[in-house]
C-alpha cells in the first residue's frame, strides 16, 4: 500500500518540499478495480498535475482522463506487454516510472523454494483474476515447475472476501509451500493475513516483496518499497522541474532484497541454510 508518510518521506528526499512544492492527495480503491475511473477523476477535477499509481487498471484509468494528466507508475508488472507504455526506452504519451522484474523474480522464488525445501513438489500459487498481469505469470510459474518436476496449484483470490475460501482451497491441495503471485492486494495489503493464515497451516508462504518476510512470511525476495518510493519521486521532481514523461524512460528495479524470517522458520520446524542466510540482506528473529 502506498503509505503518505512512506510516499512524503521519498519525495523530501528527493527535494520536495510539502506544501511548497506539492499536496499529496490519496485514494485507495481498496481491491475494487471498478472504483478506479471514479477515483482518477476526482484526483484530476481536484487538480493533480501528477498522478502516481502502482496497479494496471489504476494506470488505464488515469490514461483515459481528458484532458491528460501525467502519470508515474510507481511499479507495474510489464507495462509495455500490458499496453501502458510503447517501450520502455521511449514511453510516449503521458505516462512512466518503474517497471517490475515480476516474471523472472517469481520464477527465481522456485529456486529459493528448492533451495530451502529441497523435498517440495507442489506449490500452491494464490493469485488474483482481476490482475492482467496474473494470468501470465502463473502460466510462466507454471512452466518453470514443470522443468524441474514440481506442480502448480492455481488458487484463485479476488478480494479479502474470499481469502476464507481461498485457504480452504488450499488446504485441500496439501501443498509443500504457498508462493503469492505478484499482485498489489495480495502480497502487500492483505500480506500480513495471508501470511498469519498460512503459519496456521503450518504452510512456508513466500512472495517478491522483501517486506512480505516482515509481515510474517517465511521470505521475500524482490524489490523494497522504499526504493520504489525513491524512484517515484525522482520521476515526479523531473517532470516538475519540466521533463515530458513521454521522454522520460521507463525504468527497470536495479537494486534487489532477499528477506529471511528465522522465526517463522523456527515454528515451522525448519533450518535455513547457512549459504541462503549468508545472501540475505535482511533476517528477522523476534
Amino acid at each position: 500500500m502506498m503509505t503518505n508518510d512512506a510516499i512524503k518521506q521519498a519525495l523530501a528526499e528527493g527535494g520536495l518540499v510539502e506544501t511548497r512544492d506539492y499536496v499529496l492527495d490519496v485514494r485507495y480503491a481498496a481491491g475494487n478495480y471498478d472504483r478506479f475511473p471514479q477515483l482518477a477523476g476526482e484526483l484530476a477535477q481536484a487538480g493533480a498535475s501528477v498522478l502516481l499509481t502502482n496497479t494496471i487498471a489504476g494506470v488505464r484509468a488515469a490514461q483515459r482522463l481528458s484532458p491528460p494528466v501525467r502519470i508515474v507508475m510507481i511499479s507495474i508488472n510489464d507495462p509495455v506487454g500490458n499496453g501502458l507504455v510503447a517501450s520502455l526506452a521511449r514511453p510516449g504519451g503521458n505516462t512512466t516510472g518503474m517497471s517490475t522484474l515480476s516474471e523472472d523474480l517469481t520464477v527465481k522464488l522456485l529456486d529459493l523454494v528448492r533451495e530451502l525445501l529441497p523435498g517440495a513438489k507442489s506449490v500452491a500459487a494464490l493469485f488474483n483474476p482481476s490482475n492482467p498481469s496474473n494470468p501470465i505469470l502463473l502460466e510462466k510459474t507454471r512452466k518453470a515447475a514443470n522443468a524441474v518436476a514440481m506442480t502448480i496449484i492455481p488458487v484463485e483470490l479476488k478480494s479479502s472476501a474470499m481469502l476464507g475460501d481461498a485457504f480452504s482451497a488450499i488446504s485441500a491441495g496439501h501443498p509443500d509451500v504457498l508462493l503469492l503471485v505478484p499482485d498489489l492486494g495480495t502480497t502487500v495489503d492483505l500480506g500480513d493475513r495471508i501470511a498469519a493464515l498460512a503459519l496456521a497451516q503450518k504452510l512456508p508462504s513466500i512472495a517478491i516483496v522483501p517486506e512480505y518476510a516482515k509481515f510474517g512470511g517465511l521470505f521475500g525476495y524482490g524489490v523494497s518499497s522504499d526504493y520504489l518510493f525513491a524512484k517515484s519521486a525522482y520521476f515526479v521532481k523531473r517532470i516538475f522541474e519540466g521533463a515530458s514523461p513521454a521522454e522520460l524512460p521507463v525504468e527497470q528495479p536495479t537494486q534487489l532484497e532477499l528477506a529471511v524470517n528465522l522465526k517463522v522458520a523456527r515454528a515451522l520446524g525448519l533450518t535455513v541454510p547457512p549459504a541462503l542466510l549468508a545472501r540475505a540482506d535482511k533476517v528477522i528473529e523476534d
